[in-house]
Parts: structure tokens; C-alpha cells; sequence
């Protein structure tokens, strides 16, 4: 998959064998727009893991079989660089520098919040399907993601950390819709009131400094889908 754009459907993998607990996962993860497959055991898992292609592994520690720890240390030795997030009811320190070393992205203790699950989930996919080094460009638009630096025939453009994140995601987006849902995903977290009409306002001012002067407006609205570059 091209690191600097990605599709919204995610293809995750639950590794839990709590069978209750692994379906509500699911459940949840499915009704959000993820596709997800499920293990039961960490044999079953390791062997999922290892054959198909994730975008992030949800990975309980206390498995049968094969524990979750051997499970991320295997991945890791084999050069799997998938996300994993353990899931577990340890939560001393120790257990947790434990799972991180072995190769682990995040750590969330047993019993959690769904939300908090769904946004960890959400921020280790961008994260890992962020492509910091080339710089963006769109016709005469730059965009440099490591000085956050926004030019325009050469000349700078000065934005807000939010009008900048917004700009870059459609810029990695070049040709496609972001939807108002997608900005609100990639730019703030998930205690985000999405009644407000902040992202509205803010397309609105980006698109000024970006547009206003050129003849060609780069950055267009679909009404009642989103924005497009």
C-alpha cells in the first residue's frame, strides 16, 4: 500500500480469546467502517498474522498456546512491521516496558473504554501510514511536513497547526473527497464535538490563504460530500 495515501476501509486483526469480549470488539471495529478477522488462540492468531496482510493487530497477552509476548517477538524477528496494540489485564509497569520491548505499539489494560480503544487504534494507523520525509507537492503548491513550511509559487504561506494538518491530509489525498469525518478523525481527537462548525470555518480560511490571489483554486468544495485538492 502507498504510505503517503490510504483508503479508509483497514483490514485489523483481534488476537483474544476471550470470545465474548473478542465479538464486541469486532462488532464495534466492524460498525466503524474496519474490516476485521479473528483468532482465538495464539497459534491460530500467529499463523493469521504472518500470512496476511494488516493494517493493525489488536493482541491480547494471555493466550493459549502461544502467548501474546512470543507472538509480537516472532512478528518482529520475521520483519512484520505491522501496528499491535496489546490488550491485557496486567498492568503493572514492568508488564507494560515487557510488551513494549518485545515489540508492541501501544498498551491498553483490561478493563477499557471502547472509545479509547477505537481512538488508539485510529492514531497508530496514521501514524503508520505517514510518509514524513517526501515533501507534497500539488501543481505549485509545497507542502514540507518536517519544517511545516507551506509555499505557493514561492511564496510562503503562513497557516495554524490545524490549517496545516488539514492541508496536508488532502494534499496526501490529492484527487479524492476527504470528507468533514476524515478531517475530523485526522485533526482533533475523538472529544471532539462534531456539531461544531470549526471545520467548516477553518476549510474556509485555509482555502482563502491558499486560493486567494491564483486563478486556479486549488482547493474546491463538494457540496454535501467534503473537499477536494
Amino acid at each position: 500500500m502507498d504510505g503517503s495515501k490510504y483508503t479508509s476501509l483497514m483490514r485489523l486483526l483481534i488476537i483474544e480469546d476471550e470470545i465474548r469480549l473478542n465479538d464486541i470488539i469486532k462488532k464495534g471495529l466492524v460498525e466503524g467502517g474496519f474490516a476485521v478477522d479473528q483468532a482465538y488462540d495464539g497459534e491460530e492468531g500467529q499463523y493469521l498474522a504472518g500470512s496476511e496482510s494488516y493494517d493493525l493487530i489488536i493482541l491480547d497477552l494471555m493466550l493459549p498456546k502461544i502467548n501474546g509476548i512470543e507472538i509480537c517477538k516472532n512478528l518482529r524477528k520475521k520483519g512484520n512491521k505491522t501496528p499491535i496494540i496489546i490488550l491485557t489485564a496486567k498492568s503493572t509497569t514492568e508488564d507494560k516496558i515487557t510488551g513494549l520491548d518485545s515489540g508492541a505499539d501501544d498498551y491498553i489494560t483490561k478493563p477499557f473504554s471502547f472509545v479509547e480503544l477505537k481512538s488508539r487504534v485510529h492514531a497508530l494507523i496514521r501514524r503508520s501510514h505517514q510518509n514524513p520525509s517526501p515533501v507534497l507537492k500539488v501543481q505549485g503548491l509545497i507542502l514540507n511536513p518536517l519544517s511545516h513550511v507551506v509555499t505557493r509559487e514561492k511564496k510562503q504561506i503562513k497557516l495554524t497547526p490545524k490549517e496545516f494538518a488539514i492541508l496536508e491530509l488532502l494534499m496526501r489525498s490529492e484527487g479524492e473527497v476527504t470528507t468533514r469525518t476524515k478531517i475530523i478523525e485526522h485533526v482533533w481527537d475523538y472529544n471532539f464535538d462534531v456539531m461544531s462548525n470549526i471545520v467548516d470555518v477553518l476549510v474556509v480560511t485555509l482555502r482563502k490563504k491558499i486560493n486567494s490571489g491564483y486563478e486556479n483554486k486549488l482547493i474546491k468544495t463538494v457540496h454535501g460530500v467534503g473537499y477536494i485538492i
